[in-house]
């Protein structure tokens, strides 16, 4: 089998107040954390996965939530510990902790940084007070533009700002005023993205009043000529650095494995006769520690079939600016780039990819048709 690069990524579930646009698996915080027993479980759950990446190292480290950064630096120092006896790292490991910019969080960016992480995400997504109200974040102003500052001072040279547009009665200019404030701050790494409605959520339930269409486009490619003339270059789809790509992230655009601990975590294993395997974890924080205990963590493990594989490999592959080889494909999937013909000539045809020496790459017009050209792989 070639060689797959390996990640690991950690889910803490807990927030303090649960933002009315988040769909992902979190829950309001008790008022007594059960830190150490949630430790002592993902260590345990990563110990019942080992069996299946045996001999392999890791390549990066994610902790995400919910908002990890409400454990304790101890708490993290205890895990990365527990970790680091169960799996080999790799030389210069990157390890992100997902943040959020409240003076509460803030006053362990250092502590955070002695433990072992060397990247934070800061989930800042707003710095205009009307903006931040609507979304339902627990922090204010003054702390979102004093988060990277006092990160650098922790120790963080590299470290990302979690930035959002298209937001409730959101103007252009307070648009672009929001993206220059974060490029000021002067991050080696931008998340920016579009405010979008998921299902299950209470926006989603009770839509707010977003931006129309057109001023959509006018926020997202105003904001990108912000970013660009910054010497921000954008690498994927909502992703922009000057340096420093997130190598985590990166593994999962090219479909690389990633081990999943933690209550709602997701997985994706390749085991070494090519079959890729994904996993769920039980959900709900409660269940999670049960079944951790019991020795049987996930709740749900699925063999993908070569159509699978195919689609889910442009899912992710596709939203890479650089685009992606087609030996890469066959080297992560195992199928021949033949299986990719009849869709890839439709594409090409309408001028939302080019293929050039075995490279595939989205156009311009076809980033604007991503979901559509997606679609085109999935039968």
């Amino acid at each position: 089998m070639a060689f797959i690069p390996l990640a690991l990524y950690i889910h803490v579930p807990w927030c303090i107040r649960k933002c009315p646009y988040c769909d992902f698996n979190s829950h309001h915080a008790p008022t007594n954390l059960p830190e150490q027993q949630y430790i002592q479980a993902l260590l345990a759950d990563l110990s019942q996965e080992l069996p299946a990446i045996w001999g392999r190292r890791l390549e990066s480290i994610f902790i995400g939530g919910g908002t990890p950064s409400l454990f304790s630096a101890e708490s993290m120092d205890e895990l990365l510990a527990g970790i680091r006896t169960l799996i080999p790292f790799r030389p210069n490991l990157e390890i992100t902790l997902e943040a959020n910019p409240s003076t509460f969080e803030q006053e362990k960016f250092k502590g955070f940084r002695e433990a072992g992480i060397n990247r934070l995400s800061v989930g800042i997504q707003s710095f205009n007070p009307q903006h931040l109200q609507a979304l339902g974040r627990v922090h204010n102003q003054a702390e979102a533009l004093k988060a990277a500052e006092l990160a650098r001072y922790a120790g963080f040279d590299n470290f990302n700002l979690d930035l959002m547009f298209g937001l409730p009665k959101q103007s252009l200019e307070e648009a672009l005023t929001d993206l220059q404030q974060a490029i000021d701050l002067q991050p080696s790494h931008l998340s920016w993205y579009q405010l979008t409605l998921e299902p299950n959520t209470l926006f989603y339930k009770h839509p707010p009043t977003l931006p129309d269409d057109d001023l959509l486009v006018d926020m997202q490619y105003a904001g990108q000529a912000l970013l660009q003339q910054a010497v921000f270059e954008q690498y994927e789809v909502s992703a922009y650095t000057q340096q420093q790509p997130c190598r985590h992230n990166l593994n999962y655009w090219e479909f690389g494995d990633y081990v999943g601990i933690g209550a709602g975590a997701h997985g994706k294993i390749t085991d070494p006769f090519g079959q890729v395997t994904r996993h769920q974890k039980y959900r709900q924080p409660a269940q999670y520690l049960q079944q951790v205990a019991q020795g049987q963590a996930r709740s749900e493990t699925q063999i993908l079939k070569p159509d699978d594989l195919k689609f889910e490999f442009m899912l992710n592959a596709l939203r890479l600016k650089a685009g992606f080889s087609l030996d890469l494909f066959t080297e992560r999937t195992g199928l021949r780039p033949e299986t990719l013909q009849t869709p890839l000539a439709v594409a090409e045809a309408k001028g939302w990819l080019t293929i050039q020496d075995q490279q595939v790459r989205t156009t311009e017009l076809g980033w604007q048709f991503l979901n559509t050209v997606i679609q085109l792989f999935l039968d």
